[in-house]
Order: structure tokens, then sequence, then C-alpha cells
């Protein structure tokens, strides 16, 4: 059998098949290559010139194919990579707009907080900023689960209400209304 006779009539056809495997001329020509080198190392195990076209198609469908992963596995190994070299890959750093407007929220949260009577602002600080548990809230503030849930949930109303008019300037009618309200605001 001759290689390159071989190789000159049955290539353009995997190649074209290649692209469509592959999803781009410029893979598709490495894998060619790759498999036109496999294919050549292991000419010996074709058994019929006839087979060659198919033969070759196979052995570059299983290159594109290694190639696939490799390319999905990339960026993990590279973070691998990273860790063993005890690196880290930085976080993108966020813009001075987007830092700005991190800033107002947490002050006009802060100010939502601050503005809660101490009865609420001490369960509502617990439980949803230091993440305690309910159970452990209630027995620090000497009161049953059942005031601690229910002054968290005033709590947070309150929270949304207060940030709701910050950001929004305005009340709701039906905050307007609020008995609540009106007494803590």
């Amino acid at each position: 059998m001759d290689f390159e006779v071989l190789t000159r009539t049955h290539k353009d056809a995997v190649y074209r098949q290649m692209i469509r495997a592959c999803g781009n001329y410029e893979d598709a020509e490495d894998v060619l290559v790759e498999a036109l080198l496999k294919a050549y190392r292991h000419l010996h195990q074709l058994r019929d010139s006839a087979a060659f076209q198919a033969w070759l198609a196979q052995i570059a469908r299983r290159v594109c194919w290694q190639l696939k992963q490799r390319d999905a596995l990339l960026p993990l190994l590279q973070l691998s990579t990273l860790q063993e070299e005890g690196r880290e890959i930085p976080a993108p750093k966020p813009t001075p707009e987007t830092e700005l407007v991190h800033r107002q929220m947490k002050q006009v949260l802060d100010d939502a907080i601050s503005a809660l009577p101490d009865l609420y602002r001490s369960v509502y600080r617990m439980r949803d900023i230091e993440d305690r548990p309910g159970d452990e809230v209630a027995r620090t503030l000497d009161i049953s689960t059942a005031a601690m849930k229910s002054r968290l949930h005033r709590a947070r109303a309150l929270v949304r209400i207060h940030l709701d008019m910050a950001l929004t300037g305005k009340m709701t009618p039906l905050e307007k209304d609020s008995p609540t309200l009106q007494k803590h605001f």
C-alpha cells in the first residue's frame, strides 16, 4: 500500500468530515494532520486499502473527540496548576460605579437597621446579620421562640419598608395607613 497515494486520494473527504465534527477549519486541519501521523504509524494494521478512507476518518474522529475533551478540561487543569503553585486567580475588580452603588446600598441597609426599635433590632441582627439559630437567639434574649419569630417578622417588614422608602422616596398607601409604621417612623 502506498501511503502517499492513499492520503492524496482520501484526505480532502476526511478533512470535510472533520470540519463538521470539530466545528472549525483550524481544529479540522490539526486533527487531520494528527490522524495522518497515526495512520502512517499503524498502516501495517490496515488489511484492505479500499477501507483507508473509513479507517482514517475513524482515527480522525477519535483525535477530534480527544481534542474536544482536552479543551473542555483545560480551564480545570489551569486552575489545578495554579493551586499547586499556591497562586489564586484574582477576581475581576468591580468598577468604581459598582463599588459606589454597593457602598450606598450598604449605607441604606445600615440606616434601615439603625431605625429599628431596640426590641426588633437585636433579633434582626442576631438572626439575619450574625446568622445565629432561632432557638439560640430566643435563649439569648430570654424570650420564647414564637416571640422571637414574631419580632423577626416585624423587623424584616420594617427594614423592607425603610428600604422601599429610601429607594423610591415615597411610602405606599398601605404603609401610610399602617399604625405600626406611624409609631416607628
